[in-house]
């Protein structure tokens, strides 16, 4: 399973970074998450999007048209539940779960929520977030 992640993980990078020149030689954990961070801040340029590498995770997203967002989802047994479907306002928004059985529970969209970056990092760890 460790080598078809790596693989699906690498097709996808190579399909988000199309115009960035990547020495594959020198890909290891370290650059794979150097590079992840740069296009989680380059989100605008893709549109909504969710990669999950590991086994057993669930994003269950419920969006308006105008929602953009970047999902990331690295171990197992990870879940994100993510609702914006209350507003017609545009919103963006980049969740990474990184570690194993994390839950990420996130309702609604405000003007300060706009932009925000979630990063979890570590094992068993619960958010819920309410933006009214």
């Amino acid at each position: 399973m460790l080598k078809l992640g790596w693989g699906a993980f690498t097709l996808f990078a190579g399909l988000f970074v199309q115009a960035q020149q990547v020495d594959w030689d020198k890909l290891n954990s370290s650059t794979v998450l150097d590079l992840m961070a740069r296009q989680q801040t380059e989100q605008g340029l893709y549109g909504s999007s969710v990669l999950q590498i590991g086994d057993n995770n669930s994003a269950e997203l419920s969006l308006n048209a105008k929602t953009n967002i970047v999902i990331q989802q690295l171990g197992d047994f990870n879940t994100l539940f993510f609702i914006n479907s209350f507003t017609d306002k545009e919103t963006k928004t980049a969740v990474t779960a990184q570690g194993n059985n994390n839950i990420i529970d996130i309702t609604g969209s405000n003007s300060i929520s706009d932009g925000m970056q979630i990063s979890v990092k570590g094992d068993n760890k619960t958010i819920f977030m309410r933006n009214y």
